[in-house]
C-alpha cells in the first residue's frame, strides 16, 4: 500500500513565522501592547510595568521561536531533509503562537 504525501511548500510556514514575528515585535516594541491593554488612565504606569514583565516572559518564547526558524533555514541538514525542516519550522511556529499567547493572556491579566 502506498502512502500519500501531502507536502506543503516551505514558504507557507516561513511566511507564517515572519508574520507572527512581526505581530509580536509590533506588540512589544512599537507600543501596540500598551495601547491595547493599558490605554490611558491613572493606573497606566502600573499596567505598563506589569506588561513589561509579561513581555519579558514572552520574549523567552520568541527567542526559542526565532532560533528554530533560523535553524530550519541555516542548518544544512535541515535544508536537505524535508522532515527535519518541517519539524523545526513547526516547532518555531508553535513557539511564536506561544509567545503571542503569553503576551495576550498576560496583557489581559495586566489590565
Amino acid at each position: 500500500m502506498s502512502r500519500v504525501r501531502l507536502g506543503i511548500s516551505p514558504i507557507i510556514p516561513t511566511v507564517a513565522s515572519f508574520l507572527l514575528a512581526a505581530l509580536w515585535s509590533l506588540s512589544v516594541f512599537a507600543g501596540w501592547g500598551l495601547e491595547a491593554f493599558c490605554g490611558s488612565g491613572e493606573s497606566s504606569s502600573a499596567c505598563s510595568r506589569r506588561l513589561a514583565t509579561v513581555s519579558t516572559v514572552s520574549a523567552l518564547f520568541a527567542a526559542v521561536a526565532a532560533s528554530f526558524t533560523l535553524a530550519a533555514w541555516l542548518v544544512p541538514s535541515a535544508r536537505y531533509d524535508p522532515r527535519l525542516f518541517g519539524r523545526l519550522m513547526g516547532t518555531g511556529v508553535v513557539a511564536w503562537i506561544a509567545a503571542e499567547g503569553v503576551l495576550f493572556l498576560g496583557g489581559m491579566l495586566a489590565k
